[in-house]
């Protein structure tokens, strides 16, 4: 409680920070300003508090919208508004007029963030396809080569809804494959508007087989069997759980790591009935503990999570974080692919990076 109690103390103090800057900027053009402060801070609270509300208490699309808006102006505002500060500081020491200067910078910082808007939101809803090409040195009979298209984070919800899953599947049947990862959030914690949308009959287009793991935003809630939601979208769920395919190749799916007082295995145990003479691929959403999977036998770990931070400079954090946060890391045998991810979460931006999906074209020893 004394947790949330600070984080609820900093982003109110924060709001505070940004809305008194946006009313100092507004005082430069603003005629009637007594009555214009009051519904100024009104429409401001309302707003800053509307993701807390889409999360908690109203999901509705209005509300969702907002609030995810609302984020990334916040998160930019926090970074960009110190240099404006200190900017407007040192024209004091000038003779240029003080209104001109915070009136101007105000017009030049909305430009800024409106430009991070528009390249945000284009590279939320406009994926790019990243191939990796790799060697896997075992044998797997009457199978020379295997093309695996990957993605993970759709964090399908009021955001990214029908059209967003369309054009998933829409990029994915293009690339032809013969298997099909999704290391998971495949869902935003709210399984609703994935089936409110009809989602799971639009995954069911996909032409190959499909197989997934748990995410973190992948919730199981009292109540509902999130596991038989997915395995009826088209889609082969892996909970902890070992699947030979007919090829002899092994797939391991495993449950998220850290969601609430979820328990899952270990991999050493899940790996005691695995034959190590064929390809192993470990769908494991975070991709911590590369160690660990390599000294199992682990030949191809796919994950996501990290979402490459999402928005700049958010993945200098992950990049310290995950021994790989984003694209092909080679250890021992292990291949490790992670994935920024074809959705966003929280707010439908993504600057630094960009929706992707991945193709992996596996060779594997004649």
């Amino acid at each position: 409680m004394g947790f949330f109690a600070g984080v609820l103390v900093i982003y109110n103090l924060l709001l505070f920070y940004i809305g008194w800057n946006g009313w100092k900027w507004m005082k430069t053009f603003i005629i009637e300003k007594k009555r214009a402060r009051f519904f100024y801070w009104l429409i401001l609270v309302f707003v800053a508090y509307t993701f807390v509300y889409a999360r908690f208490l109203d999901d509705s699309a209005i509300f969702t919208w907002l609030g995810g808006i609302w984020l990334g102006i916040f998160y930019y505002s926090v970074l960009l508004l110190p240099f404006v500060n200190l900017f407007v500081f040192l024209t004091r020491f000038t003779r240029i007029q003080k209104e001109k200067v915070v009136k101007w910078s105000g017009f030049t910082t909305v430009l800024i963030i409106s430009g991070l808007f528009t390249l945000g939101l284009y590279n939320a809803f406009t994926p790019v396809v990243r191939t990796y090409e790799i060697n896997i040195p075992k044998h797997v009979e009457g199978v020379k080569s295997l093309n695996i298209v990957m993605a993970s984070d759709m964090h399908f919800s009021e955001m990214s809804g029908a059209n967003h899953a369309k054009n998933l599947v829409k990029h994915i049947n293009a690339l032809k494959p013969d298997l099909v990862l999704f290391p998971g959030d495949i869902i935003d914690d709210d399984v609703d508007p994935f089936l409110d949308k009809g989602i799971p009959d639009i995954l069911k287009k996909i032409k190959a087989p499909v197989y997934a793991s748990m995410g973190n935003h992948d919730r199981e809630d009292p109540g509902i069997d999130l596991i038989k939601i997915f395995n009826n979208s088209g889609m082969r769920l892996m909970a902890d759980e070992v699947i030979v395919l007919d090829n002899g190749i092994t797939l391991v799916g495993r449950k998220d790591r850290g969601y609430q007082d979820v328990v899952r295995m270990k991999l050493s145990d899940l790996m005691k009935q695995v034959d190590l003479s064929k390809p192993v691929i470990l769908l494991d959403h975070q991709p911590y503990d590369l160690d660990v999977a390599e000294n199992n036998g682990i030949d191809l770990m796919v994950s996501g999570h990290t979402h490459r931070g999402q928005l700049f400079p958010a993945n200098l954090i992950t990049n310290r974080i995950y021994e790989n946060d984003w694209g092909y890391l080679k250890k021992g045998q292990l291949h490790s692919i992670v994935t920024s991810g074809y959705g966003f979460w929280g707010t439908p931006l993504r600057i630094g990076t960009q929706s992707e999906i991945v193709q992996l074209k596996v060779e594997f020893n004649q």
